[in-house]
């Protein structure tokens, strides 16, 4: 059925798209689908696709492209673009594209925390599939998986430049079993982002780069009590990156960052490959984004942390950084099979480590503190 939709780039097809989906999600008849066809281009505002809706699952087959306003003054909501929430069994596929447009933002809120909309936000869609599509340049994160549970996502492709501010290629919070593999994504920060109340996290096979890295964090923000465990990257390659492997907690946080494993990893000319910091701060809460928060009597507890066969080549003077607080520290970390050396012929590079516990097997640089 047709809804009227025009599909041209330049005229508003939201309301559109709202009609065909309230037929979708009120269908019983095996998995309704709403079909965005292949060789259109559609422009749409802010839009909420609600659920519950009446089939036990719902696709979402995006074949051709859908692109957000360019015009800032044009937005009805600046702080979500594309909204799924409370769709059990939701599928997005089918070969197309998602463009944020950001680049408008990018020039604006390059050194301020100015509101600006998340591409994609999926809220509360457990069993959601998500496979089979590009999304690229994100005024902020490319795609944010909220309250979910029993997710896939595979073959996909982030693309923002790595200059953008603050586009995360994907943000998980608040959200269990979650499955992302045979993925690229390269953006201007995090690849992927495993933010609190998150566990049962499994990535495997994804490429990134540029950004800044696959990180657990951050956690403890402003006295917060953040939790994220079972965590087991594998297979994965950074390329280019600021940052590799990544943990970061704020001082003055509690809860814990627990049972995480960062296994079987090629590094291409990243600045810094492996980091735990349980003293993050970000640039626009310092300025400057080298400052840490002192006399701060509380930590997220880091701990029961592997770093396994890890190997390539570094574009900075340091491939380990352990920088754990110092009353509560890091424990039980293990650091096994590390071999990584500067992609500068000659050059050599070091670790840095404090406040550790743990064990270590066979690495290159050494880590004194363990």
């Amino acid at each position: 059925m047709n809804y009227g939709a025009v599909g041209n780039g330049q005229v508003d097809d939201t309301q559109a798209f709202l009609k065909a989906w309230g037929d979708v999600c009120g269908s019983t008849q095996g998995i309704p689908t709403l079909i965005i066809p292949k060789g259109n281009t559609f422009l749409l505002n802010s839009v909420e696709f609600k659920g519950p809706c009446r089939a036990a699952s719902v696709n979402f087959q995006l074949s051709g492209n859908i692109v957000a306003p360019n015009n800032m003054n044009a937005w009805k909501d600046k702080d979500q673009w594309v909204q799924f929430d409370d769709v059990q069994g939701l599928i997005i596929n089918g070969g197309g594209q998602i463009d944020g447009q950001g680049q408008v933002w990018w020039k604006v809120c390059d050194t301020t925390n100015c509101q600006r909309p998340t591409a994609l936000h999926i809220s509360k869609c457990d069993g959601l599939r998500l496979s089979n599509i590009t999304h690229i340049n994100s005024a902020r994160n490319h795609i944010s998986i909220s309250g979910c549970n029993g997710v896939q996502i595979s073959d996909i492709l982030i693309r923002a430049p790595d200059e953008s501010p603050n586009t995360d290629g994907i943000d998980i919070s608040a959200s269990t079993n979650i499955n992302i593999h045979n993925s690229f994504i390269g953006t201007g920060d995090d690849c992927i982002a495993i933010i609190s109340g998150s566990s049962h996290i499994n990535i495997t096979n994804v490429m990134c780069g540029p950004g800044h890295g696959i990180s657990v964090g951050s956690l403890g923000k402003q006295g917060s009590y953040s939790t994220v465990e079972d965590v087991q990257v594998r297979n994965c390659t950074f390329n280019g990156t600021q940052n590799g492997a990544r943990i970061k907690t704020w001082q003055g946080g509690s809860g814990y960052a627990r049972n995480i494993s960062f296994e079987d990893i090629i590094i291409q000319a990243a600045k810094n490959p492996i980091i735990i910091d349980q003293k993050y701060t970000d640039n626009l809460s310092t300025g400057t984004g080298t400052g840490t928060l002192l006399d701060q009597e509380n930590a997220v507890q880091v701990s029961d942390v592997t770093f396994r066969n890890i190997r390539g080549s570094v574009a900075g003077d340091t491939a380990v950084t352990l920088d754990c607080d110092d009353q509560i520290g890091c424990k039980n970390i293990v650091m096994d099979h590390i071999d990584l050396t500067s992609s500068v012929p000659g050059k050599k590079v070091s670790a840095h480590c404090k406040n550790v516990k743990g064990l270590s097997t066979l690495l290159s640089p050494s880590v004194s503190c363990l």
